[in-house]
């Protein structure tokens, strides 16, 4: 075990120094971006939500009058349950746990269906994203460009996010 982690740290130590070597030779041009903001505060964004609130507002509204509706026959029942006879309030027991089945149904349906289209919109901004990051890196020659979760600390000098927003907000 110890002589593979000599053995291991030699080959990093032996990359490291090479590494330098050649980087002493010619500059590499990093550049970095915050995928969130992107995702936050870009036009096609921002579009993206939009389009999800247009599109699940319906379902959302007609959830939250079920839940509503059934929040009222859950307190009516509590209110009149004393005076029932055992027969009515083992039917109304039962009729109020099928709304809540159906409600929660709807409700999981309806979180599934929006996680989907979130995903599916989420996709579509990023694609959009990689190919403005592939045009900025070739036309002021970028050899690396970095996504902030895969870095442990970057330098707002290296920071192309503002350059991405921009160029996502002016292309069509």
């Amino acid at each position: 075990m110890r002589n593979k982690t000599e053995w291991l740290l030699g080959v990093v130590f032996s990359a490291a120094l090479l590494c330098s070597a050649t980087l002493s030779a010619q500059e590499i041009k990093i550049g970095y971006i915050e995928a969130q903001r992107i995702l936050s505060e870009s036009a096609p964004a921002k579009a993206a939500s939009e389009k999800l609130q247009q599109e699940f507002s319906k379902r959302k509204k007609d959830l939250d009058a079920i839940e509503a509706g059934l929040k009222s026959a859950s307190e009516k029942y509590e209110k009149d349950a004393p005076v029932m006879a055992d027969t009515e309030r083992q039917r109304r027991q039962r009729e109020l746990a099928e709304m809540d089945r159906d409600l929660q149904r709807k409700q999981r349906e309806f979180n599934e269906d929006l996680n989907h289209r979130q995903n599916e919109e989420r996709v579509a901004v990023l694609t959009r994203a990689r190919r403005v990051i592939a045009e900025i890196a070739e036309k002021e020659k970028y050899d690396v460009i970095l996504v902030d979760e895969a870095v442990a600390h970057a330098s707002k000098r290296v920071d192309i996010t503002d350059k991405v927003i921009s160029a996502l907000n002016s292309s069509k």
